[in-house]
């Protein structure tokens, strides 16, 4: 891909990996950069960075769950700083935490995020970009899209589905000279996954090592980027040995966090007798006596 005088748009682009893809795009010479996230003062910031570097910044403060607010935005944005050249869906949220004790407002979160979010804005720009025949899509999916993780199932479970989109999109956009490529990072260091705990002997990347790689992705024209010797190691192992990978990642998960049972207040306690006791009476009173 041609980077220098195109146009490009990402999202979650306030932090981590999405901002560091950002800087790095501005340093190959991409001409503006539209960029979209939730909290307005860190855009702001990478945003200054950026035009430090000779790149116009375009900033604008999206919930991308808000189908209404994105179709709106969007079309502001084509019509103001238009046509988009390159996508880079980089918006997501993870938690951890075993399957059984998951959260339903987490998952939703996830669910909306990772994939409802990316699929509204990706519908919106890929059939402009169709109008004008050319573009790029970029979707970040994760190593746990190829090898899923304990404790992240949902999260896991997203980036599965983001893979199979990317796939479906590449071929079915092909024929309007639109290009659909994923990015497959391993653990990375940024503020969305320093409150997790991490998997054993697994080294985390820097959002720098990640930006570089998708540079080189799109430079090589790269359908999937997989980022990291570690990634590449997961998923030959994958392969050729699954038995071994998953005996591996048995090892490897985080230890199971201790939870403290609490032990019932006296008052409690004597709730817990007295509504035992009146329904043992109330049964033998209703039951129906033998003559």
């Amino acid at each position: 891909m041609k980077i220098q005088g195109n146009v490009a748009l990402i999202t979650g682009a306030s932090r981590g990996i999405g901002k560091a893809i950002a800087l790095a795009l501005a340093q190959q010479g991409m001409k503006k950069l539209i960029l979209i996230a939730r909290d307005r003062q860190k855009l702001t910031e990478v945003a200054e960075e950026i035009e430090a570097l000779g790149t116009e910044a375009v900033i604008m403060t999206l919930d991308l769950t808000r189908a209404t607010e994105v179709n709106i935005a969007v079309a502001q944005l084509w019509r103001n700083h238009g046509p988009i050249h390159l996508l880079v869906n980089c918006a997501g949220v993870a938690y951890q935490t075993s399957f059984l004790r998951s959260k339903l407002f987490q998952v939703q979160e996830e669910l909306s995020v990772n994939l409802l979010g990316m699929y509204t804005l990706t519908s919106l720009i890929a059939r402009r970009m169709a109008s004008q025949r050319q573009g790029i899509i970029v979707n970040v999916s994760s190593l746990m899209g190829k090898v899923a993780a304990p404790t992240m199932a949902t999260y896991s479970a997203t980036k599965f589905a983001i893979l199979g989109f990317t796939q479906a999109l590449r071929q079915e956009l092909a024929e309007y000279n639109i290009q659909v490529k994923a990015l497959l990072p391993s653990l990375t260091d940024t503020d969305m996954v320093r409150d997790l705990q991490l998997f054993r002997w697994v080294i985390p990347m820097t959002p720098q090592q990640v930006a570089q790689a998708l540079i080189v992705g799109l430079q090589n024209d790269a359908p999937e980027i997989l980022v990291g010797w570690q990634s590449h190691l997961a998923v030959w192992c994958q392969r050729l040995a699954p038995w071994l990978l998953e005996l591996i990642l048995k090892i490897a998960t985080p230890p199971k966090q201790q939870h403290v049972v609490e032990k019932p207040s006296l008052l409690s306690r004597i709730n817990r007798f007295c509504d035992s006791f009146f329904s043992r009476n109330m049964d033998s009173l209703l039951s129906p006596r033998k003559s």
